[in-house]
């Protein structure tokens, strides 16, 4: 076995001892207290844990799943279309959606078809038809438009529309 301090700590025990059992001294406390708040900063800050619960961007994400929000991901930029953002809907509670409209562009669903200023936008992330029917309307200024993956159930169903850019928490990381 290789000569490491954690295997071999010079006095005949075992370096397994001192791994699950170390010794209450400074330094212990030192890099506890590092180890937390460096847990802190990545999973408080950067990194927040997020279950997906619910169909609407299926296939994309599954109906019951965990990521992780990625905050710093719009911090110096602003989405894109076709981006997949986690909105901040109350205190923990987020939705997952697709962004398909940005600020002073117009909207609208024919048929289950989305346009975008007119024009039939290319959405290759669907696997499920819709008929959807929606007039056109403009999204607001420092708004974007967000929708689900997953459009095979009635309108009536799906929570979509304008989001304020403040309310875009960040991107899912995986």
């Amino acid at each position: 076995m290789p000569n490491f301090a954690f295997w071999n700590s010079g006095d005949g025990v075992g370096g397994w001892r001192y791994f699950f059992l170390p010794r209450l001294n400074r330094l212990f406390w030192m890099r506890l207290s590092i180890v937390a708040g460096a847990a802190l900063v990545v999973f408080g800050v950067v990194l927040r844990p997020c279950v997906i619960n619910g169909g609407s961007m299926l296939p994309t994400y599954p109906e019951h799943g965990f990521t992780f929000c990625f905050r710093p991901r719009y911090w110096f930029s602003n989405p894109s279309r076709g981006d997949v953002v986690v909105i901040k809907y109350h205190d923990n509670y987020y939705f997952l959606k697709r962004i398909v409209a940005l600020p002073g562009e117009t909207v609208e669903f024919r048929d289950g078809v989305l346009f975008v200023n007119g024009q039939a936008m290319e959405e290759p992330y669907l696997r499920y038809i819709s008929d959807w029917q929606l007039p056109p309307r403009k999204v607001m200024p420092g708004h974007y438009y967000v929708v689900g993956d997953n459009r095979s159930q009635p309108l009536r169903r799906h929570r979509f529309g304008q989001v304020e850019r403040s309310k875009i928490y960040g991107a899912p990381l995986f």
